[in-house]
């Protein structure tokens, strides 16, 4: 019994949320419990945040979440020691959306990909009034501009301009909103 309970206290520190954390993944389904288990992991969990049930976040220590932000189920967030997340107020990320700060290294052609490390970690920044579609991909150092809307499916490779619609792999403006 002693031996769960350590576990479950491990659960608690660690830096991360997700289904793989069984002791908070649990306490996900009951929503009081798990807003306050956010409010401690992540660096900023805004007022009417939701970090809802099996959605991912590795470092949460690094991620900040503005005012009423909803981070859908099969969401993945990766910060690291070095690069961090910032959501700004009234965002919506859709089912499946993934954010990465650092990329594996593959400039070696003679060395396997598994044994370069990683990129330089850039930070991901989605501004005001954004809504990134589901399974949206988010790569290193990227911005979405306020009020800006990421189509579904679509990878981000270049930062996104304020009020406007992008889509595709990598995403291009489709339309301006203004």
């Amino acid at each position: 019994m002693i031996k769960l309970f350590k576990r479950w206290k491990w659960f608690l520190k660690a830096d991360r949320l997700g289904p793989d954390m069984l002791a908070t993944h649990l306490l996900s389904y009951f929503p009081e419990r798990y807003k306050k288990i956010c409010e401690n992991k992540f660096a900023q969990f805004g007022d009417g945040a939701e970090f809802r049930s099996g959605a991912y976040a590795v470092t949460c220590s690094n991620i900040y979440l503005g005012n009423n932000v909803v981070i859908r189920p099969g969401s993945f967030l990766m910060a690291d020691s070095k690069g961090r997340i910032y959501i700004e107020d009234d965002v919506l990320v859709g089912s499946g959306v993934h954010m990465y700060v650092a990329n594996h290294r593959f400039n070696d052609v003679n060395v396997p990909i598994y044994y370069q490390g990683h990129t330089e970690s850039k930070n991901i920044t989605i501004k005001r009034g954004a809504w990134l579609g589901a399974n949206v991909i988010l790569l290193s150092g990227v911005t979405i501009g306020e009020n800006s809307v990421v189509g579904a499916g679509s990878v981000v490779t270049k930062d996104v301009p304020p009020r406007c619609i992008v889509g595709g792999n990598p995403a291009r403006i489709i339309r301006n909103l203004e």
